[in-house]
């Protein structure tokens, strides 16, 4: 440490126990859930807000690229330490600082984890919307910087809809406050939306006052199969239409089901070429007539079977078959590619058939899942990294997945960002002049591109 100034300096600031310099030590914060990994120059932990904006000031001053990380459970990169960069912990900023009923909002540290969030709201009767379903891992720092919503998003919005304010530091190393601890409130530009989802390229978040909603005493769990994709997508649009909205709305697709019967015991019909699980919230006096509205509404000429659970044992045996998915989906490929993508609920029946024209083109098995009721789709290539010729088809077979997307009206990414995989992708969708504008917006926030650099944007 005595031969690299910084370091020292770095010590000097958080101390030396909050301080990783030997390899060893920095490769677990090197890599995300990604495929991609690279040492950072060393690992920093910040406690305090104070800590982040002499840290970041440092960093400013000397010309040092900076990561901000959570738990590193994002998908895309966005938290690997590219080109010797510093890494900068969040995870012991852990500390829920309000919980406030009256006013239904919670007051948290980056490093809270989504679930330690959602305890404390429980307790006083509340749940934050979002809910990935890494909520035991994940934190809500990252849930903020990647936007991540999860099942619940359907009805409750993703963390732009369930965030008030945050406090922050912008790349240049100053304080700010964005939002209000009200649910109204129209002063000034909405930074708060500008800053969630952008991973970490603008500024570094310290804190953030989190809107709640009342936890709902009565749910209804329904499982519907349908013998196409057509068919089920067809049910979504309905169910989509009628006034009782879905607290979760999942799917997955013929692929899919086949996969999980060959490993797993999950009862499914034999003619299921899709399945939707379906859940809807209310009040005990309610809920009867809100799940008999989706039901009416999930019926339809090609539907198979439809059934309903009231017990918590009949709750798990339906949704079975979605957790059979991923054990079933790590036998067959432990290094598929996974990408979030999003379509109109009305187009998602031709971005499967698409997706299936795409996998006999280039040999590739292609399996679908996600949350049917916003149109996001998880697309997973089941490539073999034993098989040369998969492995040189993944390229162009994602290519024109990516163009598929576009093509139906959707958009590149969900919940799971950009980071690195997606970023030579963004010019597709966003035209040079907003790209040029969202990178004026960059200069601004941080003057020398030290926060997250390479990251979001495709290379000028």
């Amino acid at each position: 440490m005595d031969s690299d100034p910084i370091l020292s300096r770095l010590a000097a600031i958080v101390g030396p126990d909050q301080l990783l310099t030997d390899a060893a030590d920095r490769l677990p914060y090197g890599y995300d859930n990604s495929r991609l990994q690279a040492l950072p120059r060393a690992v920093v932990f910040a406690t305090r807000h104070e800590q982040v904006v002499d840290i970041v000031r440092l960093c400013n001053a000397e010309d040092i690229p900076l990561v901000a990380r959570g738990r590193g459970t994002g998908t895309t990169g966005a938290t690997v330490p590219m080109d010797n960069a510093l890494v900068l912990s969040l995870e012991r900023m852990d500390r829920i600082l309000e919980v406030d009923p009256a006013n239904r909002l919670m007051v948290a540290e980056p490093g809270v984890t989504n679930q330690a969030g959602q305890d404390a709201a429980a307790a006083h009767g509340f749940f934050w919307p979002p809910d990935p379903t890494s909520a035991a891992v994940c934190t809500l720092g990252g849930n903020l910087a990647y936007n991540s919503a999860g099942p619940r998003a359907v009805k409750y919005g993703t963390p732009r809809e369930n965030t008030l304010g945050l406090r922050a530091v912008t790349g240049a190393g100053e304080s700010i406050r964005t939002g209000v601890r009200t649910t109204k409130g129209v002063v000034g530009y909405d930074l708060t939306r500008l800053l969630i989802g952008s991973e970490g390229t603008l500024a570094i978040i310290t804190e953030a006052t989190l809107k709640l909603t009342p936890l709902q005493p009565a749910r209804r769990t329904l499982r519907a199969v349908y013998r196409s994709m057509s068919g089920a997508a067809a049910a979504v649009s309905r169910i989509m239409a009628q006034p009782v909205v879905p607290c979760a709305l999942e799917f997955i697709d013929g692929a899919a089901i086949e996969m999980v019967r060959r490993y797993s015991n999950a009862d499914l019909p034999e003619q299921a070429g899709a399945m939707l699980m379906i859940e809807v919230d209310g009040t005990a006096e309610a809920i009867e007539a809100a799940a008999d509205a989706v039901s009416a509404a999930a019926q339809g000429e090609d539907l198979v079977e439809l059934s309903t659970a009231r017990s918590r044992e009949e709750v798990e045996a339906l949704w079975a078959t979605r957790k059979a998915l991923s054990p079933a989906l790590r036998n067959i490929a432990p290094k598929k590619i996974n990408e979030d993508v999003v379509v109109p609920v009305s187009r998602m029946a031709e971005l499967i058939d698409g997706l299936q024209d795409l996998s006999r083109q280039h040999g590739i098995p292609i399996v679908n899942f996600g949350h049917a009721g916003n149109g996001n789709i998880h697309v997973n290539l089941l490539v073999n990294p034993d098989d040369p010729a998969q492995m040189q088809a993944a390229e162009p077979c994602l290519d024109q997945v990516f163009n598929l997307v576009l093509a139906l009206g959707g958009t590149l990414s969900g919940e799971h960002g950009i980071g690195l995989v997606k970023r030579d992708f963004v010019a597709r969708e966003i035209d040079a002049t907003t790209l040029n504008l969202m990178r004026a917006i960059k200069d601004q926030f941080d003057p020398r591109h030290i926060l997250n650099p390479g990251k979001g944007f495709p290379d000028t």
